[in-house]
């Protein structure tokens, strides 16, 4: 115990191995869908299924341990599903690129990423957003985190009139995870501790019970090989050799970019971890982190890796140092011999988590100057843009192209800082590259 302390901090974070160890059990029962999700996604490009299960496993693992040694920081780094779905779906099937040169394209965008972090520009631009905004990134990433959660239990779906609407309460996936959510929420209102994972516990239990939830056939099952797809991103490097290619690198690397860059903030903000002056400390190494698990999820095979929202539900329960991130690692290892029983829990059991933390983030909301509207417009663009555009950075980059018209419009421009004025420009591009 003593040797953790030393390394992680706890002491100094007001944690335990405990509460790490419970923090890091939610984020993982939160984050575990993407065992599943990823390889669906990567197969729709041709890679196949059983090794994309075994490498999102492992990659993430590895991200995680890069987290957690490096930073210092309770945040699990994963494949994200904007990316994945852009790689699959745009990339690969779109373009008629092989998924081998998409591969490639990314490993190209993990250096460049690095370098960028070496060069701490990413650094400067996330000490440069005002802390109004930072406050506004952390509370539009809860609504988001909620909107998945009411979209995952199928409390909200889709509709052709209104694009959203009411799930029906026909549906027995609706059932379960109300259940969660009111279970979840007494439990909340109780403060026992442990309230989120619990409630996903007695959750998956309760379709169980009712035969809504398939018990599992099996317990351990071996983990398919990695062959097929190691090592393709180095092979077919010599690959990126067109301006559509480079604009597929680009892609890569805007988007990850700023998603990543509004997750931290958002996840460092709910922590506490941000000082009295807006500055996050060891901000520097996340970033090399995440940075340095793109470049090894690419090589081992997997779309872009970046920060997780659901690391917030880990947080929610105390995770406070890199101990949590590592616990995360170790778990997403021994889940590729336990994916039959992984298999049987569905959305519908993490959605109430995933709700009720959006509800904790969204509490950023009071911090922010909405007496001042040239503060409040962007804010409020930055807010309900993440989970109308179902993008961390869509709605950053809305937000921070607003934030320099309505304080030159209010004659404070001289408040806003060379970067932002930079940022304007580099969003607008944002927009023009991975819209048009």
């Amino acid at each position: 115990m003593d040797f953790l302390n030393k390394v992680f901090h706890l002491e100094e974070a007001n944690t335990n191995v405990k509460r790490e160890l419970i923090a890091a059990l939610t984020t993982f029962v939160s984050l575990s869908y993407i065992l599943f999700v990823n390889p669906n996604i990567l197969h729709a490009a041709g890679i196949p299924k059983g090794a994309a299960f075994t490498v999102t496993a492992i990659a993430t693992a590895i991200g995680c341990f890069l987290m957690g040694f490096i930073a210092n920081y309770p945040i699990a780094l994963a494949p994200t599903l904007g990316s994945g779905a852009f790689f699959a779906y745009n990339v690969c099937v779109g373009m008629h690129i092989s998924w081998e040169t998409a591969l490639a394209a990314v490993l190209v965008a993990s250096i460049l990423f690095i370098l960028i972090t070496v060069f701490k520009l990413r650094e400067m631009v996330v000490n440069a957003i005002p802390q109004d905004m930072k406050y506004a990134i952390s509370a539009g990433i809860g609504l988001f985190i909620a909107f998945i959660g009411l979209k995952n239990g199928q409390l909200i779906v889709n509709s052709d009139s209104t694009l959203v609407t009411l799930g029906k309460f026909s549906n027995s996936a609706v059932w379960i995870t109300l259940f969660g959510l009111v279970l979840t929420v007494i439990l909340m209102a109780l403060r026992v501790p442990g309230s989120i994972f619990v409630g996903m516990i007695i959750t998956a239990i309760f379709g169980m019970i009712i035969g809504q939830i398939p018990l599992p056939h099996d317990i351990i099952a071996g983990a398919p090989s990695i062959a097929p797809t190691f090592g393709q991103a180095v092979f077919h490097l010599k690959d990126i050799n067109t301006a559509q290619l480079w604009m597929v690198v680009l892609t890569f690397l805007l988007v990850t970019f700023f998603d990543t860059a509004g997750t931290l903030i958002g996840m460092t903000e709910q922590a506490g971890m941000v000082d009295k002056d807006g500055k996050i400390p060891r901000i520097g190494r996340a970033f090399l982190a995440d940075s340095t698990a793109m470049v090894e999820g690419a090589i081992c095979g997997t779309a872009p890796l970046g920060t997780s929202v659901e690391s917030s539900a880990g947080i929610a329960m105390g995770g406070r140092t890199g101990l949590t991130a590592i616990f995360v690692g170790i778990f997403f290892i021994i889940s590729m011999i336990f994916s039959p029983l992984l298999a049987v829990i569905p959305t519908t059991v993490t959605a109430p988590a995933l709700i009720i933390v959006g509800v904790l983030m969204a509490s950023n909301l009071k911090k922010i100057d909405w007496d001042k509207f040239e503060i409040a417009f962007p804010a409020f663009l930055t807010v309900v843009g993440m989970p109308l555009t179902y993008s961390i950075s869509d709605g950053l980059a809305l937000g921070l192209i607003a934030y320099p018209i309505t304080m030159i419009a209010s004659k404070r421009a001289k408040e806003v800082t060379p970067m932002m004025y930079i940022l304007f420009v580099v969003f607008i591009v944002f927009f023009l590259v991975t819209n048009l």
